[in-house]
């Protein structure tokens, strides 16, 4: 099972994606939980995740983020934006697989 964060300016427009996101694992036959979060409360809930995915719109925050998440030794990415832009689930998701293996 591997714990997949997607973290957003609000928390809610991330939701396709991770519905999308889901999908691509069902079919894919893989073990994930995917949840979106405001990246405002990324702190709060890097200690429940494996991996954790920053919306393009937050790439500017990648610093802040990288450092909690290396505290915690949980991997981190900026989405691409043409993949975030075409809620693009599989390659959202291989991405996710990619960091933590």
């Amino acid at each position: 099972m591997v714990r997949i964060g997607l973290f957003c300016a609000a928390g809610f427009s991330t939701g396709m994606l991770v519905n999308n996101m889901k999908i691509a694992a069902k079919e894919a036959g893989i073990e994930a939980e995917i949840d979106a979060f405001s990246q405002a409360k990324i702190a709060d809930y890097v200690s429940q995740i494996d991996v954790a995915l920053l919306g393009p719109q937050v790439a500017y925050t990648l610093e802040k983020s990288k450092a909690i998440c290396d505290e915690a030794q949980v991997p981190i990415a900026v989405i691409p934006m043409a993949d975030y832009g075409m809620f693009d689930g599989k390659k959202v998701l291989q991405l996710a697989l990619d960091l933590v293996s």
